[in-house]
């Protein structure tokens, strides 16, 4: 792909596209603004794979009936300190928005929040979660199992998801510490990414049922559907790297999920009952944790900052002039990102046409969405 074939847009202008798409597939205004506020805070901290790149996922979804286009939620269980909510197949960047803030009301009131959700749909980004907590002076932790698309170690059928987790803690550094990611070694969205800009997947990240390991980025997803190759555990295959940990941590967050939440887990998961395609029923955990509960706000954000700071500070390899903690390369990111905006390459902006065509949305300031282009 050619550098000229991506284009920056404002990225406010991107959010007003997906909110107004989801208004028009029968989304309330405001489940629509949350939804393609976590859309687009994924942009803008550079994880392509979570953001407008997955919009048309759930344009496909909701015109299929497996996402209810207006969200329907229920408190199954209540305590002090945790709640048990039922998705009904909701779109899911609304059931957890809607989850973390009760977890965060709980730790106000009781130190500690905890709230599992089942029969959910794909929620974006697990890092929005924690950023909720943080900026309300507490810890975040967010984790949410996946269709099955991971092979435990020694194995090379899918049977765990890439069940990411998400922590965040504030600090007295300018950005907060945020770790976000997979369980495995790498997300379905990104070989998708991948594959939209004709690049090979790398070695290492996959394995297919004779136990090699593709690199054919196109023909890795109609394998991962075909459910004839996996992505792998974090720390690859086998034990010698540690591929035992990630295949650990991923069967944590499905217990986490599907234990306590009653929801579904593993092949359950996969959208599919025979040849029908169903809802994933997803389910996802999270918790907000009260810092003065245990230790002034002030003394646990120096702490915190102190630590990172001292890490960075450490000993660099020869031609590295910095080391970074989880989360800074994301928030510099989304301040460069709010100058410049997003990057469309030619893949998406096409796939953007279709959806604005298809919807009939109105005028953006969007380069590619000129009348030469478009005949709504």
């Amino acid at each position: 792909m050619s550098p000229s074939d991506t284009l920056y847009v404002d990225y406010q202008e991107l959010r007003k596209f997906m909110k107004d798409g989801f208004m028009a597939l029968g989304v309330p205004e405001a489940e629509a603004m949350v939804s393609s506020e976590i859309l687009i805070e994924s942009d803008m901290r550079g994880i392509e794979s979570h953001g407008i790149g997955r919009f048309k996922m759930y344009v496909d979804r909701m015109k299929a009936g497996i996402i209810r286009p207006v969200a329907r939620e229920t408190v199954i269980r209540e305590t002090d300190n945790t709640a048990v909510i039922d998705g009904h197949d909701s779109l899911g960047h609304v059931v957890s928005h809607h989850a973390m803030q009760l977890a965060i009301d709980k730790a106000k009131k009781h130190n500690i929040g905890m709230v599992a959700v089942r029969n959910s749909t794909h929620f974006g980004i697990t890092g929005f979660y924690p950023t909720m907590a943080v900026q309300n002076d507490m810890v975040g932790m967010a984790f949410s199992n996946a269709r099955p698309s991971v092979a435990p170690t020694f194995g090379v059928e899918p049977v765990i998801g890439t069940n990411p987790i998400s922590f965040g803690a504030p600090s007295d550094e300018v950005y907060p510490f945020l770790l976000d990611i997979a369980t495995s070694t790498t997300q379905r969205g990104k070989i998708e990414v991948y594959a939209r800009e004709g690049r090979e997947t790398p070695k290492g990240l996959t394995i297919d049922i004779h136990g090699n390991e593709p690199t054919d980025s196109k023909a890795l997803l109609k394998l991962f559907v075909d459910g004839t190759a996996s992505l792998l555990p974090l720390g690859g295959a086998g034990e010698e790297l540690g591929g035992h940990k990630g295949y650990g941590l991923g069967v944590m967050v499905e217990i986490l999920c599907a234990s306590f939440s009653g929801g579904s887990f593993g092949k359950a998961l996969s959208g599919l009952e025979g040849e029908k395609i169903v809802p994933h029923r997803l389910g996802h955990f999270f918790v907000a944790v009260n810092i003065e509960s245990f230790i002034p706000g002030e003394i646990f954000r120096k702490i915190t900052g102190s630590i990172m700071r001292e890490i960075r500070s450490s000993a660099k390899v020869p031609g590295q002039d910095r080391i970074y903690l989880a989360g800074e390369k994301e928030f510099e990111m989304m301040e460069r990102r709010k100058v410049e905006g997003v990057p469309i390459n030619k893949s998406l902006q096409d796939i953007m046409i279709g959806i604005r065509k298809d919807l009939r949305l109105g005028k953006y300031d969007v380069p590619f969405f000129s009348d030469a282009r478009v005949a709504l």
